[in-house]
């Protein structure tokens, strides 16, 4: 049984191909078909955009889907090239080698290894967590720069105009409209064309409507060619495919290589990390499924590492065909082995029509897809929301338009961490009192009422940690200070997350500093994990034992044990149970039904009963 589970975790086609029956192999079949006809202009236009040559656009679609779908953990995710990891992939490699050339195609080949290495290592290690610090602010505005990157890269096949390699985005708005002259009508006709067939079909034909386009494009293109002939109408073809498998292929193992593609190779592994679990995540919300985050790391990885010998470049998971996928009615990971399969016997077929597919129709397509790839709602929300998420996403998009994608993505990264950080330094320090109004007598939020004249109950909210003791530091302090009458200290610390040793030093430090103004330092309700600090450390005792509480009736009656009885004579607040049991100028006016001692928790009233007084 043990060596069976072990077998199931790590190979988990084992464990959903006991539901693979001939009903769900009939509908897998059928959604893997039409994830093959899908992905055929899909893989042709993300090529495109990678700098890569059109073909090995639909080899990433074949290998890598399969491999993800057995190895992965998600029932409908497919996987394989994208817009984002195009985007990254040309905008860092085509610094290093000419766009479509052997060097380059060698670089992207080697980079899909790398990246499959690390992806593999993380899932194994179980470091999925580090994608969690991607944060969604980071992903749109990553994706909002990235559609005027595609759109940038595809202005020259729409326009038929000849533009520097190399120019930036600004460069490149300003040639064109220098050299508006040079623009050739047809062409921009047959990608508007292409473009509007898109927009219309797509509210009918929904995922085919890609297919559509290009083949109404394709019509135009030939109709243009044939009225003024090709060198009158500047419109230019893709040309045919090469009518075979994938080619195996060799990563190149050089150090030299493996340094310079390094950096690139992190970036892009928590980036398609990212996409291919948050897809992953999205769908299984509507299927229902439970997912491994660490098993789909898994399936990432073997997928890049095996997609490498295979002449592919980086994959990850599709949102589009992911989505066409389970919308198609696919019920188990065969549904993406199918289209896979599927693409190569299309392959075979149909690669030499490509040789009728015109620029301008993929470049018109692309720009459909740039503009889709920008979020406007989300965005909206985004500047609305919080103005710091605000500054993330414009770092981000305006990195990504006018930097580079590894410095945007990082550059996000380190703003979102030192954000959060600077939120979780200054947790929040707040005064409590019993509520005079309710039964229950819970602590609620006391600013502006009567508290103790010896007592000061305090609410500790967040984690107390070595970025954070400065600040609580300085908060305890003020409050020695300003309330010097008030010489013991309740710390109410259920709402403290954890606790280290600089933590713990600093309570320590604030028990010393009461006892020399002759009060003391008391918690209530330490959590487990602060609790094992504090005994593992010795804390506990340099605190006092006696001075930790588990309810709050032990606390109050504790504490009260210890106030001077001849200022709770004069004390007119008398705002606890046990201020009755002195005599005073309103204890004959306080309500027999006070209790400060019948709820243990600050939010639910009587949940535990007041001990007799």
């Amino acid at each position: 049984m043990r060596l069976q589970h072990q077998l199931t975790q790590y190979l988990p086609f084992l464990r959903w191909g006991r539901n693979v029956t001939r009903e769900t192999m009939r509908a897998d079949a059928i959604a893997g078909l039409t994830g093959a006809a899908l992905v055929v202009p899909q893989g042709v236009a993300f090529a495109t955009i990678a700098g890569m040559p059109p073909e090995y656009g639909l080899y990433t679609s074949m290998v890598p889907a399969i491999i993800a779908a057995l190895f992965g953990s998600s029932w409908h995710l497919v996987s394989g090239p994208t817009t984002a990891a195009s985007v990254i992939m040309f905008a860092s490699l085509s610094g290093m080698a000419a766009p479509g050339s052997e060097q380059y195609v060698t670089l992207a080949i080697t980079l899909a290894f790398m990246v499959g290495v690390l992806q593999l290592i993380m899932g194994v290690v179980r470091l999925g967590v580090l994608v969690n610090f991607i944060s969604h602010s980071v992903v749109i505005g990553f994706t909002a720069g990235a559609a005027f990157l595609i759109a940038a890269k595809q202005a020259e096949d729409f326009f038929g105009i000849h533009i520097p390699d190399g120019a930036a985005l600004l460069t490149m708005i300003e040639y064109i409209g220098i050299n508006w002259e040079q623009l050739k009508p047809l062409v921009m006709l047959v990608g508007a064309i292409t473009l509007l067939t898109a927009i219309i079909a797509q509210r009918r034909f929904g995922g085919m409507s890609m297919i559509i386009a290009l083949g109404v494009g394709s019509i135009a293109a030939a109709l243009f060619n044939w009225l003024f002939t090709p060198e009158v109408s500047g419109i230019e073809m893709i040309g045919a495919l090469p009518q075979q498998l994938p080619p195996l292929s060799l990563p190149d193992f050089s150090p030299e290589t493996l340094r310079q593609l390094s950096p690139l190779a992190l970036t892009m592994t928590l980036f398609a990390l990212t996409e291919a679990v948050s897809i992953a995540r999205s769908i299984s919300i509507r299927s229902g499924q439970a997912l491994d985050g660490n098993q789909e790391f898994i399936g990432q990885g073997l997928s890049n590492i095996f997609g490498s010998f295979f002449s592919s470049y980086v994959a990850t998971g599709s949102f589009n065909r992911s989505g066409a996928n389970y919308d198609a009615g696919a019920r188990t990971p065969m549904a993406s082995v199918f289209a896979g399969l599927m693409l190569v016997v299309i392959v075979l077929l149909v690669a030499p029509l490509t040789s009728y597919l015109p620029k301008a129709a993929v470049a018109g397509l692309l720009f459909l897809v740039a503009w889709r790839l920008i979020n406007f709602i989300q965005i909206h929300k985004i500047l609305r929301a919080d103005r710091h998420e605000a500054v993330i996403l414009g770092v981000v998009f305006f990195g990504t338009v006018f930097f580079s994608i590894e410095f945007a993505i990082l550059a996000g990264v380190i703003l979102s961490l030192i954000i959060f950080l600077r939120k979780t330094s200054r947790p929040r320090l707040s005064p409590r009192v019993p509520d005079p109004n309710s039964g229950s007598r819970k602590f609620i939020y006391g600013q502006f009422l009567p508290e103790c004249p010896q007592l000061k109950i305090l609410r500790l909210d967040d984690s107390l940690y070595f970025g954070s003791v400065a600040h609580v530091g300085e908060l305890l302090r003020r409050y020695r200070e300003h309330y010097p009458h008030q010489k013991n200290l309740l710390l109410l610390t259920k709402g403290i997350s954890q606790v280290d040793v600089a933590g713990a030093e600093l309570l320590v430090n604030e028990a010393r500093e009461r006892r020399k103004m002759g009060g003391d330092l008391f918690m209530y309700r330490l959590r487990e994990s602060a609790a094992q600090v504090f005994e593992r450390g010795g804390y506990q005792d340099e605190v006092g034992e006696a001075n930790l509480f588990e309810t709050k009736g032990d606390a109050i009656a504790g504490i009260f044990e210890r106030l001077d009885p001849s200022i709770c004579a004069s004390c007119e607040a008398r705002i606890f149970l046990e201020c009755r049991e002195v005599a005073g100028p309103q204890a004959a006016a306080e309500s027999p039904d006070a209790d400060a001692k019948t709820a243990d928790s600050e939010s639910t009233p009587g949940t535990e009963p007041a001990p007799a007084s």
